[in-house]
């Protein structure tokens, strides 16, 4: 039975609620992509996660391919492009699968559970290709015992790499100064000219794949290549601006064992130039993408990457990542993922150096594609580039969209260090400083009603408690501040060490809430306090911490274990994760 859906320009036109027909082929699209993260909440992001790095109205949903793929893959007929993608992926699989050296009994029972399989996705023409990919590439290495059926390969090719990078031949094309650079009288210009055409170069020979092969071309050839202009080079330069710019936190998403070994020459230089560099690798087997795990065992990798801090934590928290960037200039994370880039299957510190990043350096035909050759829009700049397969070099960047606000760690800190100060005055006067830790956010559609019963409340606790200054934090939003930031910007108010009292929102404070607002309590609110939100679970923690250095803290309301039964504040999350299991 064909799809009859209503036409769309590009993914940025899918919108929730606008058809019933569009509506059932998303949630079928979602499930047999298995992109969904109620029916998969360990694996797939949730939509506060999603919107760390995809910038996303309320009714909109993210697409994570290609406006050509998504295309295909609506039509009612199928498509030519699409049936020679799911052929080049069969290909694939097959050669996968014969890689392994099975015994023929066990080369014919693998092989046909992979062809039916595919037939199944073949006929139902919903999968996103990277998908598929993914999920034939899980069924033949759940059959044997090799990890990285790719790793002689990939060593190889770094190797090669290195040895072409280290000859005196190669290093006089790189760092040959050009002649129209000469003549340039400005010194501070002429410094970050050099840089730019060194960063281009970099870029040229990481997106040449025959340097790091067999047939290594002429220094001739490659000569040639490198003298060609760029005239895209521009937006490198405006995304990195000058010298009297801050520097800038960039993500840099390679694309394949050999090309890696330019693209830390590259980074070396940008750590040079002053920039932080958060270098994201693949979780696991995808052909010749290199892995985290390559990372800690290739020698050539190892001498390349000694100055990295490898980042272990797939889960990280904002503070510890941010405290990481202070430290190290260099960090290496996993991206989460086996398959090409995905935005709902990377791990929680992918999106995080994502949200917390500058510019994302997206590197190959693949992660161009999901990334510029589609319509969504990102919170962060892109810059793609990559080598067309007739050998053309291709620079483009896409500005991040104009809604977002990034907060920076300064502008969150400014922000904090105010409400600190105002604390600190109030307490010279002689008041004691009480927070009010309350649900803001825990049960969904609920943030308007929950900010109007806390201001309420607080108004009403302002005429009762004499020489008391409340900080009420739905007072101190501003727009664009997610819940990371918000905990990042309180966690420092909280420890400052100025707290006298530390409130926590009860049954009875929302009761009271709602009749000074002249309403009976609605049901959903019935018998909630501060003990069903994870954001205040995190804070309960914060304040038993605080109280250990300064026993006089007073803790008011519900019993700190009530509060334990709650899992971690989700990722973005202002409502509650669950709560675990007792």
């Amino acid at each position: 039975m064909g799809k009859v859906l209503p036409a769309i320009a590009s993914a940025q036109d899918v919108r929730w609620g606008q058809d019933a027909t569009m509506d059932a082929w998303l949630h079928h699209f979602k499930t047999e992509n298995n992109i969904e993260h109620l029916m998969n909440p360990e694996h797939v992001a949730s939509d506060e996660q999603l919107k760390f790095m995809v910038a996303l109205d309320k009714q909109q949903i993210f697409i994570p391919c290609s406006d050509e793929t998504l295309m295909c893959l609506m039509e009612e007929k199928p498509s030519e492009d699409l049936m020679r993608e799911y052929g080049r992926i069969w290909l694939h699989t097959v050669r996968l699968i014969r890689k392994h050296s099975f015994n023929k009994y066990h080369e014919r029972k693998v092989m046909n559970f992979c062809r039916l399989r595919f037939q199944t996705h073949l006929s139902s023409r919903i999968m996103i290709p990277s998908r598929l990919l993914k999920r034939m590439n899980s069924i033949v290495l759940t059959q044997c015992s090799l990890v990285d059926p790719s790793s002689e390969t990939k060593l190889a090719a770094n190797r090669n790499a290195y040895e072409y990078f280290k000859n005196s031949a190669t290093d006089r094309i790189l760092y040959s100064t050009p002649s129209e650079c000469m003549f340039n009288p400005d010194l501070r210009d002429l410094r970050s000219e050099l840089d730019i055409i060194e960063l281009i170069r970099l870029m040229y020979f990481s997106t040449m794949p025959q340097l790091w092969s067999s047939g290594t071309p002429s220094y001739l050839d490659i000569e040639k290549e490198m003298n060609k202009p760029c005239p895209t080079s521009h937006a490198l330069e405006v995304l990195l601006g000058t010298e009297k710019d801050d520097r800038k936190t960039i993500l840099f998403l390679p694309e394949s064992s050999g090309g890696i070994v330019f693209d830390l020459y590259f980074i070396r230089a940008l750590l040079r130039q002053g920039h932080k560099v958060i270098l994201a690798l693949k979780e696991g087997f995808l052909f010749d993408a290199p892995t985290y795990w390559d990372a800690m065992q290739d020698p050539v990798l190892l001498e390349l990457c000694k100055t990295a801090k490898m980042v272990a934590n797939d889960t990280i928290s904002k503070n510890l990542l941010l405290a990481l960037l202070r430290s190290h200039r260099f960090l290496i994370i996993s991206d989460g993922m086996r398959e090409k880039l995905n935005l709902y299957k990377t791990n929680v510190t992918f999106s995080r150096a994502w949200k917390e990043c500058d510019i994302v350096f997206a590197k190959g035909a693949a992660n161009y594609d999901n990334l510029l050759n589609c319509g969504h829009r990102f919170t962060r700049d892109v810059l793609g580039f990559y080598r067309k397969p007739d050998g053309t070099f291709v620079l483009e960047a896409k500005p991040r969209a104009n809604n977002v606000r990034k907060f920076s760690e300064e502008a969150i800190n400014d922000m904090a260090n105010r409400i600190i100060e105002s604390m600190r005055l109030e307490k010279q006067k002689g008041r004691s400083v009480m927070f009010y830790s309350a649900i803001i956010g825990s049960i969904p559609g609920e943030t308007d009603t929950a900010i109007k019963i806390v201001n309420s409340f607080v108004s009403h606790l302002r005429t009762r408690l004499d020489s008391t200054f409340i900080i009420n934090p739905a007072e101190h939003f501003e727009e664009g501040m997610d819940g990371d930031d918000l905990m990042f910007m309180w966690e420092q108010v909280q420890r400052s060490g100025l707290l006298d009292v530390w409130r926590f929102q009860t049954v009875e404070d929302i009761e009271t809430s709602f009749a000074l607002l002249d309403r009976k309590v609605p049901s959903i609110w019935s018998g909630k306090d501060s003990t069903f939100s994870t954001g205040c679970t995190k804070e309960m923690r914060i304040a038993l911490d605080v109280q250990k250095r300064n026993p006089e803290l007073q803790i008011i309301g519900p019993s700190s274990e009530k509060f334990f039964r709650r899992a971690e504040y989700g990722v973005g999350k202002y409502y509650d994760a669950g709560i675990t299991s007792m």
